[in-house]
């Protein structure tokens, strides 16, 4: 235990302070100021080192958070980040990107502000980078097999650094022009600048993990090839099917999917030049979807200097508690505040998009909305709630359906559960031999932590069936996962 006292004599819940808004917004750096070490160090002592540590069970990893608390506590970054890296090989992303089930889940926030278990996290990577303890770890030796990974995503990239430093031979396989998946391109630079992955990616490079990047799988390399070149095949390639917007108006220009506009900004914040790049300079903006991709369109449209922008949920507003329906140590569904809902923007909920209205040139000038309700199960509109929302840009983030089935997932023949993930087996094989699946494009789409965790299972999966016997590789058990089956 940190200090036996520590939760009763700092009973207040602090982390670093984000940037002004008025500054911000004029970047693209990171929103959160460096936090005080003694600061961090009064946070970690509110940790109680549970009898039954929930948090635990809250974090799909198993993160030995009470552990890592008390080295935090006591300054001592090398034992820190030794618990860390015991099951998460990337805290700097989760730290930064997690929604930290693990704090809904502390026992101190039964009738305490929880402990600041995400910050702690990150400071702690942070501080072991900083003093030289984060450096490569390649294979004493290597086993001859290979492994092709695709998708260099957070659930690909942590399969193949467990692969590689198992001596494993692996290639990850990345269509876009540099590794990450959405973590480079879908995440915006103000929630984790690049550096953070790119450092990381340097690691894995200097312990042996190679990176083919601009090469699609299933057009550049068939599926067959693939297979016939490696030993094993692992598919890690995201839930990519973006929901779209069935409604009268889809078609004029002005409207676009969220994964289509926020790629374009983070290379042009990279100092990269993307030509015809949608921005919503001078724009009145409307962001359809309230999850994360929304917010971090709602971010990016502000630092490109948007007119305004106007968030539009289905769901009603949710309630400042924890609702009864989802007690402690569940996750509740709750009104949350985003580092970019503090920057401007309006949130409207229990609103549905009607249709899009265009001008005489085809391009979007308005949405027509009403208001709805949940009746036996359905929305329904509200009478005379019609109206109109004026817009020049209409940015689509309601989530993703799966991974896509044309190409890859049609010449591996391997097949699709009725929410159109990849079925597969408890050890994360498909009903195709060799072949295996990881994070969303097997799960569904899902939170960072649940990526790193299955494809740190699936690389025990993997490593068995290339050595055929029991793997030394951890892999993570939660009692919240669904289960798998064939």
């Amino acid at each position: 235990m940190a200090d036996p006292q520590g939760f009763l004599k700092h009973r207040e819940r602090e982390l670093p302070q984000r940037r002004p808004v008025d500054v911000r917004i004029m970047d693209w750096k990171e929103v959160y100021e460096a936090q005080d070490g003694d600061q961090l160090k009064r946070q970690a002592s509110r940790c109680m080192d549970c009898g039954i540590p929930f948090c635990h069970s809250g974090c799909p990893l198993g993160n030995l958070i009470p552990e890592w608390n008390t080295f935090a506590w006591k300054g001592d970054t090398a034992d820190g980040i030794e618990r860390l890296h015991a099951t998460n090989n990337f805290p700097e992303f989760t730290g930064r990107l997690c929604p930290a089930p693990c704090e809904t889940a502390c026992v101190l926030g039964i009738n305490q502000p929880a402990v600041t278990i995400k910050q702690i996290e990150v400071q702690t990577i942070e501080n072991a980078f900083a003093e030289g303890l984060v450096t490569p770890m390649p294979p004493e030796r290597l086993t001859g097999k290979t492994v092709a990974v695709v998708g260099s995503g957070p659930a690909g990239l942590a399969v193949a650094q467990q692969l590689t430093r198992a001596g494993h031979t692996v290639a990850v396989y990345e269509r876009d022009d540099k590794p990450g998946g959405l973590l480079r391109y879908g995440i915006p630079e103000f929630k984790m600048e690049k550096a953070v992955l790119d450092r990381r990616i340097d690691q894995m490079k200097a312990e042996g993990t190679r990176f083919r990047c601009g090469v699609t799988v299933g057009k550049d390399i068939t599926g067959a090839e693939l297979r016939a070149r490696y030993d094993a095949v692992v598919l890690a390639t995201g839930a990519t099917v973006r929901r779209d917007l069935p409604v009268d108006g889809r078609e004029f220009v002005g409207t676009y999917q969220a994964m289509d506009y926020l790629p374009q900004a983070n290379r042009v914040a990279l100092g990269e030049e993307v030509a015809d790049q949608v921005v919503a300079t001078g724009k009145d903006v409307i962001v359809i979807g309230g999850g994360d991709t929304g917010a971090d369109c709602i971010g990016t449209a502000l630092r490109q200097g948007a007119a305004s922008v106007t968030t539009l949920e289905i769901m009603p507003q949710p309630g400042d508690d924890r609702p009864a329906s989802q007690p402690w140590p569940t996750y509740p569904t709750i009104f949350r505040i985003a580092s970019a809902h503090e920057e401007g923007g309006e949130r409207l909920y229990a609103v549905s998009t009607k249709r899009i209205l265009g001008d005489a040139d085809g391009n979007v000038r308005a949405l027509e909305v009403a208001e709805v309700a949940m009746v036996d199960g359905r929305f329904e509109e509200v009478p005379g709630t019609a109206r109109e929302i004026p817009a020049q840009m209409v940015l689509l983030a309601m989530g993703f359906l799966g991974p896509e089935r044309e190409g890859l997932v049609d010449q591996l023949g391997v097949p699709l559960d009725e929410r159109t993930n990849v079925v597969r087996a408890n050890d994360y094989q498909t009903s195709v031999p060799g072949v295996f699946v990881a994070g969303d494009a097997g799960r569904g789409q899902s939170l960072i932590v649940w990526a790193i965790a299955e494809g740190r299972a699936a690389a025990k999966g993997v490593d068995e069936f290339l050595t055929g016997v029991p793997s030394q590789l951890p892999r993570p058990i939660n009692p919240g996962d669904r289960p798998l089956v064939v």
